[in-house]
């Protein structure tokens, strides 16, 4: 088969962009991609915030012109290659030059204006991709828009296949039905329960999974999952009608930019061969946290967005039984004031014990995986989670709930054979959690034959894209063939 042609459009991409997992899914899975032989591009917004080293980089093309109803709104482009990848970059001050990628009152005409101009622009520099692979709600009406408007209007568009990919359901973009005519301005034959209508109002997410060619999500449990109440967010009857199109594919993470032996960021470099130099990590992590160098001390780790999605109430409700442990936790986040709160209150009355960084540092998160000795995510939902996976790279041992990712890639440790990667536990319960955590430190400290085989396990697994890149290129090749 001839070389596939694919533009990725994501509202978020590594490193010039990132809130989440989103951005470190954009900025690796095309590179994976492009090394199997496609010609993969990706298109983002020009944010003000994207580094300046970057933006002197990047190359002007031209511009075009997006109609959003009565709005006739400029599009700069810009093109960077990165890393082997062509980049290109959607320039308008207006929806771009803010100070916070998401959030504003506007939200509904950035992203219809972003989805609008990554179509306008494919004959202005040239590309006639396949397939357009769409990411989460902010790209959900480019497969609508190209059905109801372009593939009517130029022959460049006939014959474009769309996936769309679902990297969290309970974000869906949802808006007044008067955007319909407003922004989007499609026909009123679109707004119904087989369209874009949402309890009477407009849903982007659903969008991509009416319109799109092919679905997929980021774990194959989380695929199964959403097809039911509770993880549908209500969607699930679109999902079951979609079933045969969806693909549940698991995220990798980029296995040379996160190597312990060669990654600059941390203290120490070290490797599986190595597990001693990961203890000088961690001794000089909790003396630049100020905790007590207590190397014999487990120390746990949690970088994560401070939500209830995250399994932080199960962690509020047993953090006093938690902390009655001889242990340390070491907490890396934003989120919520509410749990903000509970980790500094519980940082100033336990200062031996928990350090609480309120904030994002790339650097810390890193030195972070490298000296904790267990990694927790006991998550309420989880599509697929790259923390467990960077935990397995710098040898944290992941303590998990069984959902969504972390059911596919944290298998518990079972005595009885001895095969497993970490702990794990089923029940969204605090003191299930509490348990498994207590199991967790029972082994560090009594079974530390075990403990090591784990670690050096979870370092030796392979959860790069190597394998996830090769399932992306089936369901490409699959689209081409509907």
């Amino acid at each position: 088969m001839n070389s596939i042609s694919i533009l990725f459009a994501s509202s978020e991409v590594f490193p010039f962009a990132k809130t989440g997992g989103l951005g470190d899914v954009a900025g690796s899975l095309p590179k994976a991609v492009s090394g199997l032989g496609a010609d993969i591009r990706v298109v983002m917004p020009n944010y003000k915030s994207i580094p300046q080293q970057y933006k002197t980089q990047m190359e002007y093309l031209g511009y075009i012109y997006a109609d959003l109803s009565w709005r006739h709104q400029y599009c700069g482009i810009l093109k960077l290659v990165h890393d082997g990848v062509t980049y290109y970059f959607l320039d308008n001050e207006y929806y771009f030059g803010r100070n916070e990628l998401y959030g504003d009152f506007d939200e509904a005409e950035q992203f219809t204006f972003f989805s609008k101009a990554l179509l306008e622009m494919l004959p202005l520099i040239g590309f006639k991709p396949d397939i357009i692979h769409c990411n989460d709600w902010q790209t959900g009406i480019v497969s609508l828009l190209l059905k109801a408007h372009y593939r009517n209007r130029d022959s460049w568009y006939n014959k474009i296949k769309t996936v769309f990919t679902i990297h969290n359901l309970r974000y869906q973009g949802i808006f007044p039905k008067e955007v319909l005519p407003d922004l989007i301005n499609v026909d009123w034959q679109h707004f119904s329960p087989d369209g874009i209508e949402y309890h009477n109002c407009v849903n982007y997410m659903k969008a991509g999974l009416v319109y799109s060619d092919s679905i997929s999500t980021v774990s194959p449990t989380y695929a199964q999952e959403i097809k039911n109440d509770f993880y549908g967010e209500g969607l699930k009857d679109i999902l079951l009608k979609r079933s045969e199109d969806i693909y549940g594919i698991l995220n990798g993470i980029d296995y040379g930019k996160n190597d312990p032996k060669t990654d600059k960021r941390l203290y120490t470099p070290y490797s599986a061969d190595s597990i001693a130099l990961k203890y000088e990590n961690k001794k000089q992590l909790q003396a630049e946290l100020g905790l007590p160098v207590r190397p014999e001390v487990p120390l746990i780790g949690i970088i994560s967005r401070l939500t209830s999605q995250k399994g932080f109430d199960l962690i509020e409700c047993v953090l006093e039984e938690l902390l009655g442990l001889d242990l340390q936790l070491v907490l890396l986040g934003k989120g919520d004031e509410h749990y903000k709160y509970v980790f500094e209150n519980a940082a100033y009355w336990h200062k031996d014990k928990v350090s609480a960084n309120i904030a994002f540092s790339d650097t810390l998160a890193q030195r972070i995986y490298a000296g904790s000795d267990m990694f927790l995510m006991p998550s309420l939902f989880e599509p697929c989670g790259l923390g467990q996976l960077f935990a397995f790279r710098y040898g944290s041992v992941p303590i998990v709930r069984e959902t969504g990712g972390l059911n596919d890639t944290v298998l518990s440790y079972n005595e009885s054979t001895g095969a497993g990667n970490g702990f794990t536990f089923a029940n969204y319960n605090a003191h299930d959690m509490l348990n498994t955590i207590r199991r967790a430190v029972d082994f560090y400290h009594y079974r530390k034959d075990v403990w090591r085989l784990i670690v050096e396990r979870g370092m030796r697994a392979d959860f790069s894209w190597d394998k996830s890149a090769k399932e992306y290129m089936k369901m490409y090749q699959d689209t081409l063939r509907k």
